[in-house]
């Protein structure tokens, strides 16, 4: 178990799904419950999965819920651009938060290759 506050990739990511809070703020009424909501829903669930993971005992867990995270950034990367689309997020609002996106997915995937080399590693007699 680690503390996940002290990872890079939680930081970033939390403040992303800030980022998206205040984005998503604009978008029409009756957005709320559709396109508001699952924007929301994916950038809180790319935190909460890097938390869950770390909070659990071993690496296979930890590798799991950060795949699942990855699952979460690859699901807001598709609704941040059908957004942008349907003219809900203007272009200067979804470039930096598809910047973030793309640098959060790459963390995510540095971190996986990390926790399963030390898995791997540990395993060896």
């Amino acid at each position: 178990m680690q503390d996940y506050r002290k990872l890079k990739v939680y930081a970033k990511a939390y403040d992303l799904a800030l980022g998206v809070y205040e984005a998503t703020r604009r978008f029409p009424r009756e957005e709320l419950y559709g396109l508001t909501s699952q924007i929301r829903r994916a950038a809180v669930s790319v935190t909460a999965n890097i938390a869950e993971g770390a909070g659990r005992s071993g690496g296979g867990d930890f590798s799991r819920f950060l795949y699942i995270a990855m699952g979460s950034a690859c699901e807001l990367e598709c609704e941040s651009a059908l957004a942008r689309d349907l003219r809900l997020l203007p272009s200067d609002q979804y470039e930096p938060l598809a910047a973030r996106i793309s640098e959060v997915k790459r963390m995510l995937g540095a971190l996986v290759d990390r926790v399963e080399s030390a898995r791997t590693v540990n395993r060896k007699p």
